[in-house]
């Protein structure tokens, strides 16, 4: 099993940028199917971005189509979210997590997971 750790949140006014990043320690990292997810206050944990093991293929949410790029660096065991013209609604704590799952935005297949980082974004 993975383990993640999140870096890069923090305060950006609205129309800024953040760079998310997922450090992951453990075997076969580049086996893994590799997401990002946030929960803001008071809400469910939802999807943001997922991205195939070797990085070739992207997912996303709506919400972050055209603001968010995910992309991965598999000799670096790394994960990135590129988040710009942030919104106040993208306010969350964000969740690096980690499936051997194929094609899948589920949370319930996400096995692996962060402890968060928290992205604040004021208006």
């Amino acid at each position: 099993q993975l383990q993640l750790v999140e870096s890069g949140g923090g305060l950006v006014q609205a129309g800024g940028s953040l760079r998310l990043s997922c450090a992951a320690s453990g075997r076969a990292f580049s086996g893994y199917r590799v997401g990002w997810f946030r929960q803001a206050p008071g809400k469910e944990r939802e999807f943001v971005s997922a991205i195939t093991r070797s990085g070739d293929r992207t997912t996303y949410a709506d919400s972050g189509k055209g603001r968010f790029t995910i992309s991965r660096d598999n000799a670096k065991n790394m994960v990135y979210l590129q988040m710009n013209n942030l919104k106040p609604e993208d306010t969350a704590v964000y969740y690096c997590a980690a499936t051997f799952g194929v094609d899948t935005t589920s949370l319930a297949d996400f096995g692996s997971w962060g402890q968060g980082t928290q992205v604040t974004v004021s208006s």
